[in-house]
């Protein structure tokens, strides 16, 4: 057992503590909604799950593989719109339209793959913001098929159910939280293993130097499409997810630029190329932006003294600073990519390693 114990912890990164503390966290979360029966709690957990499945799809295409898509957007629209569509079309449970989506995807995601994978560097990320506009556009223009600008709005979500048994009715945050947690964990798990198989090494090659690991015998091609592919088919769940979890999208909200830059700056703030990365910047993105969704921030500030609520930059601040998403991003990623070019997680790492070599 012993020597299997070694095995796992040289080749594949495994180790007895390593193990235990991910007993310890998924436990933990396991039981979270047992002892917070707060709505909002639970509603923050699921943003924080959906934020790293996201983070964690585009880390295998981004991260693992070097190719900057700035376009994700087009992947998640697909898997919400499809699993929406036939939900209020055609009766199908969105447990099996998401998997129809996934199906959807694939198809779509080879396609993109054939025409940008014959671009580079920064054509590539333009290419890439083409297509997801191009998806947006559609679905603003085929009003019949989805509704146009009016979006689709789930009128009720159907009970899921296994041999007429009833498992759950989705009245609660309490299933949501749990899909959440479970495709949040896989996602991980299955970016783990690419991280650690001979494809995740072929991955790393390309990002490294396309031209050396074509000289190598890789085909750069297959394998940025395979990447794409596992990319987008997280990316369509995650879209999955969010629909039936809000119960409404639009091409706004679920296929715009706004969707594919997040998920980029869930890797960039973390860590691109880490399995943790993405999970440490939905921990850092999340909160922020319910915090500004809520107004927190100027509440704080007002409180510590550092402006007047009443005077005029306090009523700016009241105003404007809940809306203020962008500005703030830009300023976080300013100040992750001066001081921290390996994300906060790198940053830490770096940190805590310095301070063992002291200790030493």
């Amino acid at each position: 057992m012993r020597a299997i114990l070694n095995r796992l912890n040289s080749d594949r990164g495994f180790s007895p503590v390593a193990i235990s503390l991910w007993i310890v966290v998924l436990a933990g979360l396991a039981i979270f909604p047992k002892f917070v029966e707060s709505p909002y709690a639970l509603h923050i957990m699921i943003l924080l799950f959906l934020s790293t499945i996201m983070g964690e799809s585009w880390n295998i295409l981004g991260g693992y593989t070097g190719q900057y898509s700035v376009g994700h957007a087009a992947y998640f629209g697909v898997g919400a719109y499809t699993t929406m569509m036939l939900m209020q079309y055609k009766q199908i449970p969105p447990w099996i339209g998401m998997w129809v989506g996934v199906a959807v995807v694939v198809v779509v995601a080879l396609v993109i793959g054939s025409i940008c994978f014959r671009l580079r560097g920064p054509y590539f990320v333009l290419a890439s913001i083409a297509v997801a506009e191009v998806m947006r556009l559609c679905a603003m223009n085929l009003k019949e098929l989805t509704n146009g600008a009016e979006g689709i709005l789930a009128t009720e979500i159907p009970p899921f159910t296994i041999g007429g048994t009833v498992v759950t009715d989705f009245l609660s945050k309490v299933p949501f939280y749990y899909i959440g947690l479970g495709f949040a964990v896989v996602t991980i798990l299955v970016t783990w293993l690419v991280q650690h198989s001979k494809l995740g090494y072929y991955f790393q090659a390309i990002r490294e130097d396309q031209d050396a690991a074509h000289s190598l015998g890789i085909n750069l091609s297959f394998h940025k499409n395979v990447a794409l592919v596992l990319s987008a088919i997280f990316t369509s769940l995650a879209g999955s997810f969010y629909a039936i979890y809000i119960g409404f999208i639009d091409p706004p909200t679920v296929l715009a630029l706004d969707i594919s830059v997040q998920i980029v700056l869930i890797c960039i703030i973390g860590g691109i190329g880490t399995i943790y990365g993405p999970v440490v910047g939905s921990l850092v993105l999340v909160p922020l932006s319910e915090a500004l969704r809520s107004n927190l921030i100027a509440q704080a500030i007002f409180k510590a003294g550092l402006a007047n609520e009443e005077s005029g930059v306090g009523v700016f601040l009241k105003e404007n600073l809940a809306h203020a998403h962008a500005l703030i991003y830009g300023i976080l990623v300013v100040v992750v990519i001066m001081f921290m070019p390996d994300g906060v997680l790198g940053f830490f790492r770096k940190l805590f390693a310095a301070r063992n070599r002291g200790n030493a």
